[in-house]
């Protein structure tokens, strides 16, 4: 999981869209470990990219096209929550992931990152904060980050967001689809953020005191990470980012490290001209593990819950082109398998709900919850 939080109770709920029971629908698919079965907790929305789950079991909901919603356990979808910033909803670009703070019983924070336009069209990538007070919509809402420079193109706005045990935050940015930049600490492009609550950086980030360079930037040299978690038994931050013609990678940040992109990458350009590969640049940070066709990585949880026995101690990774989940299985750092669960649905993202079941977003115009549990 993500996160872990206390419990809660929300106040009344207005409900725009309610999934009758006898409209879900159930398939089940024979895994490693048993047949598990597939729910269809909720329907009907557009292209869902962030899920989050509140204390009380529900769970938070972006859509790329700029709206946030409150699904039920039952699969009931709130209206959309009012006063969320507007979103360059182009490209690659919307509104991204979502995360409630780790004091959300008590704050009532939510924190949430979207694709910024300037005045002049160009775009980057943001993080805010906000109060979510009642059901229906957001107060108190601040920008505290954003990335920079803002440039053109539609590419590579990362991004997820992941709080350390200590309550910093990681955000991920991708390289906007400008590769050298990412190989620059003078900019927050290609690189995870580490920030306070309020979005200044944290005192001893890496860079911090050095000409020029950013005092929030953690970690440098990434491609476009759409998977980001922490280690439930170590604390570290592990993310996956996606490569180019191959080369996705999951990675474990150890701060001021430099992951390589735009210099090397186990995947070639899209034009087929190869790149170095990393066992070239031993200077550099190489990956823990890669896919190469690629399976274009999109959200990533462990899993350290009750429900799947088998699966404790596993890293879930949802794929684009790969259209699955796929179960990273580890001892300590190391990879020593995969499992491929085929869902023929692009996945966007993945969590671990309070009951122990796996939740996954599927990226579609007609976009779906989905929730997966041991068939009995």
């Amino acid at each position: 999981m993500r996160v872990r939080l206390s419990a809660f109770t929300f106040a009344s709920f207005a409900f725009a869209v309610a999934l009758p029971a006898a409209a879900q629908d159930m398939r089940s698919v024979s895994t490693q470990t048993g047949t598990v079965a597939i729910e269809v907790v909720a329907r009907g929305l557009e292209n869902p990219w962030g899920l989050a789950f509140l204390p009380d079991g529900r769970m938070l909901v972006t859509e790329k096209s700029g709206r946030l919603r409150i699904v039920t356990r039952k699969g009931e979808i709130s209206k959309p929550i009012a006063n969320v910033p507007r979103v360059a909803a182009r490209g690659q670009g919307g509104l991204l992931d979502v995360a409630p703070s780790p004091n959300f019983a008590r704050d009532q924070t939510i924190f949430f990152s979207y694709a910024e336009s300037s005045q002049g069209g160009e775009a980057g990538t943001a993080l805010a904060r906000a109060r979510l007070a009642n059901d229906s919509e957001l107060s108190d809402v601040r920008v505290i980050f954003r990335q920079t420079p803002k440039v053109d193109g539609g590419q590579h706005f990362g991004s997820r967001i992941a709080f350390a045990r200590d309550g910093a935050v990681f955000l991920t940015l991708g390289d906007r689809g400008k590769f050298d930049p990412a190989q620059d600490v003078t900019n927050t492009i290609g690189v995870i953020v580490r920030l306070n609550g309020d979005g200044s950086p944290i005192k001893d980030n890496p860079f911090v005191g050095q000409a020029r360079a950013r005092p929030e930037i953690f970690s440098y040299g990434h491609r476009n990470i759409q998977g980001a978690a922490i280690h439930p038994r170590t604390g570290a931050l592990w993310v996956h980012e996606m490569g180019p013609r191959g080369g996705d990678e999951i990675n474990i940040v150890a701060a001021g490290r430099n992951y390589g992109w735009p210099l090397v990458s186990w995947g070639s350009h899209y034009s087929g001209i190869p790149i170095a590969k990393p066992s070239t640049r031993p200077e550099l940070t190489d990956s823990i593990h890669h896919w190469t066709p690629s399976i274009a990585p999109s959200g990533m949880a462990f899993y350290d819950a009750d429900l799947f026995p088998k699966w404790r101690g596993s890293l879930l990774v949802g794929a684009l082109a790969g259209r699955m989940l796929v179960r990273v299985t580890l001892d300590g750092d190391k990879v020593t398998g995969e499992e491929r669960i085929a869902l023929n649905t692009r996945i966007r993202d993945v969590d671990v709900g309070p009951d122990g079941a796996v939740y996954l977003a599927t990226d579609e115009s007609n976009g779906r919850i989905l929730r997966l549990s041991p068939a009995r």
